[in-house]
Parts: structure tokens; sequence; C-alpha cells
């Protein structure tokens, strides 16, 4: 068979996984039939897949034929709680999931690389070790795969994620901070309800709740060095049932993204203070709630002239990465292990989390080959 002819069935072959994986989307630490049809390709292609105590994702390793360090990545396989709009052949016939942020191309793109690897363990100094990691939607699979053990014995650690505005062929690439951290917040603001007609005896929530949604933002904008890149969002506000009822109590929901992992706390305590100042001034109070996700992920700089050698060396197009204010669960792999995560343009229909997204399949077999070569180099040096 010709290298050609060896290529295009390698293309056909992840383009299949892709399809078959978004078809049946999973939600986090649910993926159980993902997890099957991993270790069913994974078994198909003679990849070892190694034993750890985990109910959902997997992990293969790729031995070399030399001795040497041990090298990981990561591919992420959850979907999101949307209901599909793409109208592809393919689409999600699981109601109201779907692959609206692409892994299951980062899913299928590893495959690839494992098995590119796999082909060539011959030329490894070293382990590939591929996961495929659970619940990145939720913030809580890297965490997992790290206490189950995933990680041990893994020098380094690499992952990507499909960027919709970098066209196929295009590799975004950056030290030090790329994602944000991501945190949530909530906060009840407790008031006295009563008739809507006689509002003096009462202490309406709504008023207290907007008075703090105005001055969060002040936080942004007056508060904090204007060249610290910080958001406040409240992303959900609700208070009251019927129409000439003043409630006694409304609930806001909201996130914040920085790229210091410092001002985590400090903001943490500037929101509290000034939900419960607001309130208690005009005669309410609150109740507050912290939730911490993932840190601010940030690249480990000695890795990157290599990663930005192998786009080259194979073609591709390298550009300086744009940091994003999403967030990203990886982030918490850099507290165990080295790792670099990059950008990997798909030339995409829609920005992540939307129901009529999607991207040009071209992409798997660059970010493939992209993989397999940088686990190559890095273990021959």
């Amino acid at each position: 068979m010709s290298l050609k002819e060896e290529s295009d069935k390698l293309i056909k072959k992840l383009t299949d996984y892709r399809r078959e994986l978004h078809k049946y989307p999973e939600l986090s630490m649910k993926e159980y039939q993902t997890t099957e049809r991993i270790k069913k390709w994974l078994k198909e292609n003679d990849i070892k897949i190694l034993d750890f105590p985990i109910k959902v994702g997997v992990a293969a390793e790729i031995e070399g034929a030399y001795e040497g360090k041990t090298v990981a990545l990561r591919a992420d396989i959850d979907a999101l709680p949307i209901e599909e709009k793409t109208g592809l052949s393919f689409a999600s016939l699981n109601e109201g999931v779907m692959h609206a942020c692409g892994h299951d191309f980062h899913t299928s793109a590893i495959m690839g690389a494992a098995m590119l690897l796999n082909e060539r363990k011959s030329e490894l100094h070293g382990k590939v070790r591929i996961i495929f990691q659970p619940g990145e939607e939720t913030g809580k699979g890297s965490e997992y795969i790290i206490e189950k053990g995933l990680l041990k014995g893994v020098d380094c650690i690499f992952g990507m994620h499909n960027k919709p505005d970098l066209p196929v062929g295009t590799i975004g690439i950056k030290a030090g901070e790329l994602m944000a951290s991501v945190d949530r917040f909530e906060i009840k603001v407790i008031g006295m309800g009563g008739h809507a007609g006689i509002p003096n005896r009462c202490v309406d929530p709504i008023i207290l709740a907007t008075q703090i949604v105005s001055a969060l933002q002040i936080i942004v904008s007056r508060e904090v060095n204007p060249i610290d890149d910080i958001v406040i969002s409240i992303t959900k506000l609700n208070s009251g049932t019927t129409w000439n009822v003043i409630s006694d109590k409304a609930e806001m929901e909201g996130t914040v993204r920085t790229f210091r992992n410092s001002m985590r706390n400090d903001i943490r305590n500037r929101i509290e203070k000034t939900a419960k100042g607001i309130a208690e001034a005009l005669g309410g109070e609150i109740e507050f709630q912290w939730l911490a996700y993932s840190p601010v992920l940030e690249n480990d700089s000695r890795f990157e002239k290599m990663l930005i050698e192998v786009a080259k060396e194979n073609g591709y197009n390298y550009v300086k990465a744009e940091k994003n204010l999403g967030g990203e669960d990886f982030a918490f792999y850099q507290s165990v292990v080295p790792s670099f995560f990059v950008w990997m343009g798909v030339d995409g229909t829609e920005q992540w989390h939307r129901a009529n997204y999607n991207l040009k399949e071209e992409a798997l077999m660059v970010a493939a080959n992209y993989f397999s070569e940088v686990a190559l180099k890095i273990l021959y040096k």
C-alpha cells in the first residue's frame, strides 16, 4: 500500500470515529458508551490499554524500543447539554446532548496520534501515554484523572483545543498564560416580602440585587489594575412568583475569570464584601457561596521553541496563540507535571458551545500528525 493510500485510509478511519462520537454524545462523567468505543478502537489498532480504577475515560500506552521518559497526550471526551441544530447526517441522536465544543474532534485526533505512534514505536525513546479524559466541561475531570493515578510516571503532558477562528493547518502556540481561571459564585439576597402596592413595608430583594450587580462591575473598572485581565459576569438572577407580590429573596449566580491565580481569593473577598455591604445598607442580608473550578492555564516555556519547530517542520502555519477567558481543566495537570496546551485550527462554523457548531474534518489528520511528531521529538531529545 502506498503512503497516500495509507494516509487516506487513516483519514477515513478518524473521520468515521469522529462522526460516531458526534452521533452519540454523553455528558460529563457519564461517558460510558464513549469509553467503550475508545477501548474498542484501541484494541482494534493493537494499542495497549492500561488498567486504572476508572469508570469513565481510558488510558493507553505505547512503549518504545528504547528506554526513556514518558510523555502524555490528553484528549477530553465529554459533550454539552445542548440540543443540536446543525442538520448534519451524523447529528446527535441523544436528545439535548451535543458535541458543541469539539471534544469528538479531540478524541479522534489523539486516537490518530496514538495509531501513528504505534506504527513507529521502534523509533520511540520511552513511552507515550494516551489519556482520554472525562468531565472537562464540569472542571472536575482532570482532578479525577490525577486522583486515580493516571499521571504517575508521566514526565510531561500535552493537549489542545480546536480553534474555530483559525484555519486548518494553523497551530496557535504561546508560553505562559493561555486560558483564564474559572470560578463560580452564588449570592442569595434576603429581603422582606409583601404587597407590591406597599413597598415601604418591604425590603425588596430585586432592588438589592440590581444594586449588587452594578456594584460588582465597579470592582473591575475601579478596584483592580486596568492592565489586569478580569471579568465578573452575573449570568443568572431569579426572584418573585407573581406580578403583585414583592418576594422575600432573590438568587444570583455568576463567574469570575482572570489570568492571575493570585487575584482569585482577593476578588472572592471583594465580591462578598460588596454584596454584603449593599444588602445590609438597604435593610437586607446575603448568603454567599464561592465554587472554585480551575486555575489559570499556564504553558511551560521550556516547550515553546520545540512545539513551534514541529509545526514548521511539518508544513503547518504557526501563529502566536491569543489568550482566551474561557476555562480549561487541563490547567490542573500543570501542578503535577510540566504541560503545554495549543490551539488547533479547524475553521469552525461558530464559536464553541453553540447549537450549530461544526468544524472541518481535514484538521483531524493535522492534529494527529502534529501530536505524534511532538511526542517523537520530546522523547528523542
